[in-house]
């Protein structure tokens, strides 16, 4: 019987240090976060958006569950550490995901719905004092405002945002205040549960939300063409297991404010990817955009 072996002390010690809680582990994540929206309309190609998500989360099930149960991971050992890990699965898998998802597919534009979804930093610094006693600066504050005025420069420029159905907006807006509480509940809860164990039990949660939805709106079908494998390959991987994890680790080493002035930079980044993989053009007047987001992360970090 294999036992659960504790991670190398220098591996412990490297993931913890600044270098990789300020330059690394984020820059892996933007990545990887970031590239995810045209892996995403990749995989819309060949599957209904719910249909497509229930996959994704049913793939990375049985990815970890073995993983799990080989290498007897720690679990939560109370019922109050249970709530808490699932109640930030269903802010983040089903309310953010399965709202954005669906947001797309009531015919919200990609750019409307990247702005929308932009404005969780401001929501995070606005109640970060409130609900877990973090002080938010004047500095802190001009950086997201730059953030955001950067994300809306990028999204704009590109003609993205355009006009929708208010169920599209409400959707998104309810996307966005998913992400937001789901990165609030974990730092005030302080949850210190396994990565993969916390990742597993939450995309169990987002899974028992979203099938039923995929069943009753949707009518499964899939087709599997090596872009659909591609895409659902790096989403499982890249996204929802590595993505997550470095989340997770990240908003329990960093003070909220500034983890969440990373999204500002995902609108950027996704331009650039949808340059790489899709052929989409990005204006000259993006690149103004992408700069002043920088700067104004920049700004909140320190």
């Amino acid at each position: 019987m294999l036992r659960t072996t504790e991670p190398h002390p220098q591996l412990i010690k490297l993931l913890q240090s600044r270098i990789a809680l300020d330059v690394l582990i984020p820059a892996l994540f933007l990545l990887l976060w970031a590239t995810g929206f045209s892996v995403v309309k990749i995989g819309l190609e060949y599957a209904e958006p719910l249909t497509f998500l229930a996959l994704r989360y049913t793939s990375v099930i049985l990815i970890l569950l073995p993983i799990q149960i080989i290498y007897r991971l720690p679990t939560p050992h109370t019922i109050r550490q249970w709530v808490d890990l699932l109640t930030i699965g269903f802010l983040i898998q089903f309310i953010y995901f399965g709202g954005t998802y669906l947001a797309l597919k009531a015919g919200l534009s990609a750019g409307a719905l990247a702005i929308i979804v932009s404005l969780q930093p401001i929501l995070v610094g606005i109640f970060s004092p409130i609900w877990l006693g973090e002080n938010v600066t004047p500095k802190q504050w001009l950086g997201l405002v730059l953030g955001f005025l950067g994300a809306a420069i990028v999204i704009v420029s590109k003609s993205a945002i355009e006009a929708t159905s208010w169920i599209g907006i409400a959707l998104s807006v309810a996307s966005l205040v998913g992400m937001t509480l789901g990165v609030l509940y974990e730092k005030k809860t302080n949850s210190s549960e396994h990565p993969i164990s916390a990742t597993l039990a939450q995309t169990g949660v987002g899974l028992l939300f979203v099938a039923p939805l995929a069943l009753l709106l949707e009518h499964g079908d899939i087709d599997w063409k090596p872009g659909m494998l591609f895409s659902l390959t790096y989403l499982v991987v890249c996204n929802s297991v590595v993505a997550i994890i470095l989340l997770l680790h990240l908003v329990r080493h960093r003070p909220a404010t500034k983890v969440s002035s990373l999204f500002f930079v995902v609108p950027a980044c996704a331009a650039i990817a949808a340059n790489i993989l899709l052929g989409e053009t990005m204006p000259v007047y993006a690149w103004a955009g992408i700069g002043l987001t920088m700067i104004g992360v920049w700004i909140s970090k320190t």
